[in-house]
């Protein structure tokens, strides 16, 4: 009877040490710890840091002209534009998507281009009413029924920049969510994306993907390109006002966004003459029923800049592109 009293009480006190030593060590844990020499951060750290701080990011302002290597497109201006480091190197007409399959806001990222692209047909009503094609059907590439073109790049689904518009499409509600071009636009602006992320892709070498219309070829950019996404109705450019057309409803064209942009500008609506007043105000009425207006502010900075050798997808060569 001792002997199982003794073993009983030897019990509880090994039991008693496993369970309380813990909690004794989680309170020495939570006190206040005594003062370290500070150590080094590790290569991982410093790396993570530097990745963090060097990320791209939405502008601060209206009209903001980027700093670093970009694609910047103004949805209501239907205007696509490539920067690198900081300096506008070529400007695209493009087409965007309807009121009901709007372009998004924001940004987006450029990590490869497609060329000859499949397409998997969405299951969307629009999808169901199209001919000779089912929806969950992958169409191949250089197929008739394949809307994507020579070339397509991803910027985050389900949009794209992609080819295969029509040049009467260029400048209008031509897609559902996506950025379009013509098939001459879209090969020019992949060649000029993989340029400005450090990526060779020749002309050579383009033909030879294209010229085997069924076979698709994916070439990663050695850089990451960010693609910003604006909705920006109200812009200087190149010294003037310009007013676009406000083409998803946003109400976007007031007085006070345009008193916004002013300021940003360094302007200031009440000093400006009352006769240019008049003007601004009545441009945000009247730019409903068309596309753009474009007024002279007198004292007006350059603001964000003029198109650079705009390839508008009827293959003409632009005037800026005549004068270079």
């Amino acid at each position: 009877m001792k002997k199982s009293l003794l073993i009983l009480m030897l019990f509880v006190f090994l039991v008693s040490g496993c369970t309380v030593e813990p909690n004794r060590q989680s309170a020495n844990r939570s006190a206040s710890p005594a003062p370290s020499a500070p150590t080094a951060p590790s290569p991982e750290a410093t790396k993570a840091t530097a990745t963090a701080e060097a990320s791209p990011a939405l502008p601060a302002g209206p009209n903001a002209i980027p700093t670093d290597t970009r694609v910047v497109v103004n949805i209501p201006a239907y205007r696509m534009d490539i920067f690198k480091d900081g300096s506008l190197v070529k400007s695209y007409k493009v087409g965007i998507g309807t009121p009901e399959f709007p372009l998004p806001t924001g940004l987006r990222k450029a990590e490869s281009v497609i060329f000859n692209p499949t397409w998997t047909v969405p299951d969307e009503a629009w999808a169901e009413e199209m001919k000779n094609v089912k929806v969950g059907e992958t169409v191949e590439a250089g197929d008739k029924n394949n809307p994507l073109g020579w070339v397509k790049i991803p910027i985050g689904l389900p949009n794209l920049i992609h080819g295969g518009k029509a040049p009467a499409k260029i400048g209008t509600f031509a897609s559902h969510g996506c950025v379009g071009l013509t098939n001459a636009q879209v090969k020019d602006f992949a060649m000029r994306l993989a340029e400005v992320a450090g990526t060779e892709i020749n002309d050579e070498k383009v033909a030879s993907y294209l010229k085997v219309k069924t076979e698709t070829h994916e070439v990663k950019l050695e850089k990451t390109v960010p693609v910003e996404l604006r909705y920006e109705t109200i812009v200087i450019e190149d010294g003037k006002l310009h007013v676009y057309k406000d083409v998803y409803e946003q109400n976007t064209n007031t007085e006070e966004n345009l008193r916004a942009v002013l300021t940003a500008h360094g302007l200031k609506f009440e000093e400006l003459p009352a006769a240019t007043q008049t003007q601004l105000l009545n441009a945000l009425k009247s730019v409903s029923k068309k596309k753009e207006v474009v007024l002279d502010i007198p004292a007006a900075p350059k603001g964000y800049p003029a198109a650079v050798e705009l390839d508008k997808g009827d293959g003409k060569a632009s005037v800026t592109a005549k004068r270079r």
